[in-house]
């Protein structure tokens, strides 16, 4: 079953004209992650490799094509955990980086504290030697259109946001049975400047265990919140629930509580894994034994050759 990798490239609904783009790019990303799996990479080289190509992709918010905050700007959050060690990495609201989750590797590995932010994010960035890049090199025609139209006194917020959700993220098993997980994104439509969501926040943004399993999700980052819901997921798995129900448990819990819509990937320590999410669609791959699955809406699951270029 091992290794194995799993990637989503965000919940939500997903335009017609967007579809192939969401769908072409998630299947790629799991491609590269899971080549450096196959070439005996860590779980966590893993991860961080599918969620920079996902960041490099203009088609997901995070790193470029990120969504933007109230004032037009954009502000990330990513966030890295080791399950061997439990050994965490976060950043939040940073600005002018091109691949946040790479910065939030380095605050796991080179700093002792598990989250920088805003200003003291990118004092660290750059005594680490990762260049700047200029906002404008971020920001997509698609998300400048979308924050426009989201300034209208009329826009319907809960429509708006299920539209632009593309937070990527990433879990893993490698072939020594560690675990990881990754998660990067460009936050909420039109937020508040110095807004934290959910992806900052360990047991929220993502989870990784060796002695349980991993989690990524996606979706509304306040509802995550309120549930800790990569935690509790995992506290389900711990239960002897599958992945597949821990997840569907856990999104049910969401929406019942909290009125929460969202999605998640999760893999266990043997390597079964699922790709769950309660809103309208969800763009996943996973890939395992040179097989390449993937699917965009619900009950959708296509299966193909690893090394199949579609």
């Amino acid at each position: 079953m091992l290794p194995v990798l799993v990637i989503h490239g965000g919940a939500g609904h997903i335009p017609k004209e967007r579809v192939e783009l969401s769908s072409s790019g998630v299947r790629s990303a799991a491609r590269g992650g899971y080549a450096v799996l196959q070439g005996g990479g860590s779980a966590m080289d893993a991860v961080v490799e599918a969620v920079t190509q996902l960041e490099n992709n203009p088609a997901y918010n995070a790193g470029c094509g990120s969504v933007l905050n109230v004032k037009g700007e954009v502000e990330m959050d990513a966030i890295v955990m080791d399950g061997k060690t439990l050994a965490c990495g976060a950043v939040s609201a940073v600005r002018n980086i091109a691949n946040p989750v790479q910065l939030a590797r380095l605050v796991m590995d080179k700093t002792s504290h598990l989250c920088l932010t805003a200003g003291g994010a990118s004092q660290f960035a750059r005594a680490m030697g990762v260049p700047e890049v200029p906002e404008e090199s971020l920001i997509t025609d698609y998300a400048r259109m979308r924050w426009k139209k989201n300034l209208a006194p009329d826009a319907n917020p809960v429509e708006s946001q299920m539209g632009k959700m593309g937070t990527v993220g990433a879990v893993a098993v490698d072939v020594e049975g560690n675990i990881a997980c990754a998660t990067s994104t460009g936050g909420m439509l039109n937020k508040m400047e110095g807004r934290v969501g959910d992806t900052a926040c360990i047991g929220c943004g993502g989870y990784a265990d060796n002695m349980v399993g991993a989690v990524s999700p996606t979706g509304h980052g306040e509802a995550i919140m309120k549930v800790t819901l990569s935690r509790l997921i995992l506290f389900h798995m711990e239960q002897g629930q599958s992945a597949e129900a821990a997840s569907d448990l856990a999104l049910a819990t969401m929406k019942s509580r909290v009125g929460g819509l969202g999605g998640v990937v999760t893999v266990d320590r043997q390597g079964r894994w699922a790709a769950r999410f309660s809103s309208r669609q969800m763009s996943w791959a996973a890939a395992q034994k040179d097989t390449l699955h993937h699917g965009l809406n619900a009950g959708e699951h296509f299966i193909q050759s690893i090394d199949d270029p579609h």
